[in-house]
């Protein structure tokens, strides 16, 4: 698998990528290696050089910037949440499918929370600079990929799709929510 010919397909034509994903034999260990452990270092890195390098103004006009101790240490938690966050995502996945008529298959919940996820790791770039934070948004596409990639990974009823789609977004944005307020609880620094 090309990593950046994987994720301009998921991208840009995510209804022809689809297929081929649910084709492919979808080892956990191989994807997290080779597709999640790139992708899931987008977001801490910008995240790093915003926080650390870049700065933010504050009302009084002064630019402030996280230590290079806590935007690194934020920026590794970061990223190691991010791989965490799919991984349960997966799990998740897996155990509400047969709630919904679907089939409980791990690797095929994998792909579908790993592929659903990368236009927020996409998306990530833009916390590079503090007046973009807003474009993050983007990653929101990955609720519609996580859509259309439902009845082809987990053979769930048409019917239950959009419901099922509804409860998955709901468990990321939890996980989502945790992993940054703990990010910043802990480091200081801007998460995710």
């Amino acid at each position: 698998m090309n990593l950046v010919a994987r994720v301009k397909a998921i991208l840009v034509d995510p209804t022809a990528a689809w297929p081929q994903i649910e084709k492919e034999v979808g080892d956990p260990a191989l994807l997290l290696r080779r597709y999640v452990a790139a992708l899931a270092l987008i977001p801490p890195l910008a995240g790093f050089v915003g926080a650390t390098l870049i700065g933010v103004v504050i009302p009084s006009g002064a630019i402030a910037r996280a230590s290079l101790f806590n935007g690194a240490a934020g920026a590794i938690f970061g990223y190691v949440m991010s791989c965490a966050t799919v991984l349960v995502l997966g799990l998740i996945i897996a155990l509400l499918a047969p709630l919904f008529g679907g089939h409980r298959d791990f690797n095929n919940a994998f792909k579908l929370a790993v592929y659903s996820f990368t236009p927020v790791w996409m998306a990530g770039i833009f916390l590079v600079l503090p007046g973009l934070h807003f474009l993050a948004l983007l990653g929101c596409y990955g609720a519609y990929l996580l859509w259309l990639g439902v009845p082809r990974l987990t053979k769930m009823p048409d019917d239950q799709a959009a419901n099922f789609t509804a409860v998955i977004i709901a468990s990321a944005l939890a996980l989502l929510y945790i992993a940054v307020l703990v990010q910043r609880l802990v480091f200081g620094t801007p998460g995710l």
